[in-house]
This record gives structure tokens, sequence and C-alpha cells, in this order.
């Protein structure tokens, strides 16, 4: 039985926790903050409860697989998890376009696309994602079931296959953008390239593999789980401490101990030694000595000041919400885009004469001052709540600042998932690091950002320290 020290209690952090212990490790988690589940936070205020960090789930299975590994219960039965349907309701104002998408139904979304697009958008669509299909098929056991190979070389290609005599330069792969303008087209192209500035990522520098986000979506379903995402944190840390996990809250770290060569433990703010045969570092791994981190050609390098962060309105309005209300709502202007959730979910709300809405819009890396304003974000959201300032009792923002206090990531970055292409520039570091012992996990670590894929790395970082290098991911 080896001691394992985690630096953080987010979700990739607690995931690799449960597992770890599973496999007969002590496991003891340290956490500088007063509580668990890192990004997924909860504000309650006056009867109102709202997430403050992701919304909704995509691929539950990841989460499906982290109970049925670590015991009895599977997860059905720790949380409620409510496939969206419809989807999303896309708004574009400049165009006067209005369209609400199914759940999950490739047919039911194509019609829904010819009936605001004209007759052929859903083909179209359709076309689009089934690339985006062959594009995950290629890439979904190296970039998401597998520990990242030596260099970016071998996801460094974009898999997007798009499409010949398309108009498309010739010299390069098409960025995302690219691919919407000149497979899809006016507005149409606007609702693949929104989805996609959703996750944080540009779609004018994003490759056309990008496009398996919205196919992961459409394929999979969006999810949300009954009382606000926080519960999915509060079960997985339920299971950890099932599984004998020990956290230690208002513990910083202020760095990790290598001995003879290898982790040995952590050294606290406090000045305690805690001792540990290997560490996993659950946090921004930028706040680690750059030497410690793989660097090419062993490895991909950290991302750097690029990530974004995000500008999030909490807003208590009173009379009920409406039967017909869609969960969630995306608002495209030019420059921004406003992603509203409207749950039908009473834990959120004091009573049925009252709704909670969360609007959340992405700012630049490391330049809040030029992202959306608290009151042009609420502009947006009115679009997609009648009578929202009418209905207003109060408001809230929650801005980088507050991401960054209560993450700890530099300017309050919010890391987005892994992509393959752009030559490796969207992918993160490896699991493993240059010093032996020492392994990265949650979503600043291989395969990135968005609860799904930091809970991936949970299996990845436990596969690593249990099996050993020679572990080759999930069968």
């Amino acid at each position: 039985m080896a001691r394992i020290a985690v630096i953080g209690a987010g979700m990739g952090a607690m995931a690799t926790a449960a597992r770890l212990a599973v496999a007969g490790h002590r496991v003891t988690v340290y956490e500088r903050g007063t509580t668990y589940g890192g990004a997924v936070g909860r504000h309650e205020r006056g009867g109102f409860a709202f997430d403050t960090g992701p919304g909704l789930l995509h691929l539950p299975a990841v989460y499906r697989d982290l109970f049925v590994k670590t015991g009895k219960r599977p997860l059905e039965t720790c949380v409620d998890l409510v496939q969206l349907d419809p989807s999303a309701r896309h708004l574009l104002p400049a165009s006067g376009v209005d369209v609400t998408l199914p759940g999950a139904s490739r047919g039911g979304v194509a019609a829904a696309l010819d009936g605001a697009f004209g007759s052929g958008a859903g083909e179209r669509w359709n076309g689009v994602l089934g690339r985006a299909r062959d594009a995950w098929d290629a890439t979904r056991r190296p970039l998401l079931e597998e520990p990242l190979r030596a260099g970016p070389q071998a996801l460094g290609s974009d898999p997007y296959p798009a499409l010949r005599r398309s108009g498309l330069l010739r010299r390069r792969p098409p960025t995302l953008a690219e691919v919407a303008a000149r497979e899809l087209g006016g507005g149409l192209g606007e609702l693949l390239t929104g989805l996609v500035a959703s996750y944080g990522i540009a779609p004018g520098r994003a490759p056309g593999s990008a496009a398996v986000l919205p196919y992961m979506e459409q394929t999979f379903g969006s999810w949300y789980v009954r009382g606000g995402m926080r519960a999915l944190a509060t079960a997985v840390y339920e299971r950890c401490r099932e599984r004998k996990v020990e956290f230690v809250f208002g513990a910083e770290v202020r760095e990790v101990l290598v001995r003879g060569g290898r982790a040995a433990g952590l050294l606290l703010a406090d000045g305690t030694e805690a001792a540990a045969d290997s560490v996993v570092c659950a946090v921004d791994p930028r706040l680690l000595p750059e030497s410690f981190l793989p660097r090419p050609p062993e490895g991909v390098p950290v991302r750097g000041e690029g990530v974004p962060s995000r500008l999030t309105l909490l807003l208590a309005l009173r009379g009920a919400r409406p039967a017909d209300a869609v969960h969630r709502t995306l608002v495209h202007s030019p420059g921004v885009l406003a992603t509203v959730l409207r749950p039908d979910d009473p834990a959120t709300r004091p009573d049925a004469d009252h709704e909670a809405v969360t609007v959340t819009a992405v700012c630049p890396a490391g330049n809040a001052s030029a992202g959306p304003r608290p009151e042009e974000l609420l502009d947006l959201a009115a679009a997609a709540v009648p009578d929202l300032r009418e209905r207003l009792l109060w408001q809230e923002a929650r801005t980088p600042a507050d991401v960054e206090a209560a993450t700890g990531a530099r300017g309050g970055s919010v890391p987005a998932p892994a992509l393959a292409g752009a030559g490796g520039r969207l992918l993160y570091p490896a699991n493993t690091t240059a010093v032996p012992g020492l392994y990265l996990a949650g979503g600043w670590a291989h395969p990135g950002g968005g609860l799904a894929h930091a809970g991936m790395t949970g299996a990845l970082v436990a596969g690593l320290i249990v099996e050993g290098a020679e572990f080759r991911g999930s069968q």
C-alpha cells in the first residue's frame, strides 16, 4: 500500500483519489480552500442557488464508469441525471433566427434546421457532424483514453476530413471557422462556431477537429444534475470518503518535495511536511517549477497564458419559470456568445413564483477588460428571457478574479477540452512529468478541461500509478 498525496480537491483530483483508494493505496487530498469540487461551485442567496462553474455535463459515461469501478452504488442512485430535450435554443438576433434543437436526435435536428435556414440545411449540418464523427473515431483512444504519447506528432495533425474542392486553403488544414463558412455558411455556420466558442475555444484559431464537440453533444446528449452540478461534486466526494480517502482542507501546498530523484511528498504553507510515495498535482501545473513539467520532445508543453476565463451573471427573478422555457439558450452576437441556463429545478429557487437564471460568456485570456460587460451580458440574456429586466430582483457578477480566487488558476483561466490538430497546440501536458512519482490530473492535464475530460484523468493517472509506465489505457 503506497501513500499518495493529491494536490487540490477538484473533480479530476477526486476521480483520481477514488480509483487509487480502490486499488488499495492510502490517499490524502490537500486542498487550500475550505471545500471540495474546485470549479464546480455553488452560490446561495435568499433561497436562490446557482452553479458558479459548469452548468451541464457531457459524456456522463465517464462518471458512470467511475462509480461502477469504485463502489456498489451506480451513479444514477447517487444523483438524478436529466438529459436535456430540447438540447438548446439558438438565437441569432442580427438575422432574426430563433431555432430550438431537440436532444440527441439526428433527424429531429435536421428537420429543425431545415425549418430555420431552408431546405438542405439539416443535410449540410449532419454532413459536417458526420465528418466530425470520423475525427472522433480516429482520435478517441489516443486523445481521451490513453496516456499521451511522447511528443505532439501523433495528435498534431487535424483528423477532420474537410470537403474536397470546398475552396479551403490547400497549404494548411482549415480552421473551424473556415469549415463552418464553407461547408455550412451564414447563420448555420454561426451555430457551429458558437457551440465551439462556448467551450472557450476560438473558432478562428481552432482546427476543424473542434467539430467533435458539437458532435459529442448531439450524439451523447447534454445532461443536468437535479440540485445543480454541485450535487455531482458532492456525490464524488462522498464516494471518496466511502473509499477512506482523507481530505485536509485549508492546506496550501508550498512545494512538491523531491528526494533521491523522485517525488517524496509535500511541504505545506504552515511548514508541515507530508511524506508520500507518489504525488498527484491536480491544480494548474503552471504553479509548479518549469523543470518539473514535460517539455518537447518528451511531452507536450503546458499551454501558455492564452487560456480564457468566464464572466457569469447570477440572476434572481420574480415570477414563475414558464413551462415551455428551454433549459439552455445560446445568444449569438458579434464578438460575444451568451449562454443562458434556466433549469427547471425547485432546488434553485425559493418557491414556484421565482426563477434562477445563469448567464455566462467567455472573457479573453489575461484581459478581462476586453470581454463583455455585465450590462452587455444582461442585454443578451434579455433576448432569451422575456421581460427579464422587469422581473429582475437582484444580480451578482462572477468575474475572472472570482474564478481565480476559487480555483487558484492564473487569471481565472478555465481550461477547455484537448483537441487534435493545430500542431499539438491545443493539447495539454502528459499525466507523467519530468519527476518520477509526480503526476498531473484534472483539467490542466491530458486530456484537458470540462467535467468529463477532467474525470478521464482519474482513470489515466490511477492506471499509470497502479500499472506503471506500461499502462496503455482503458480497454
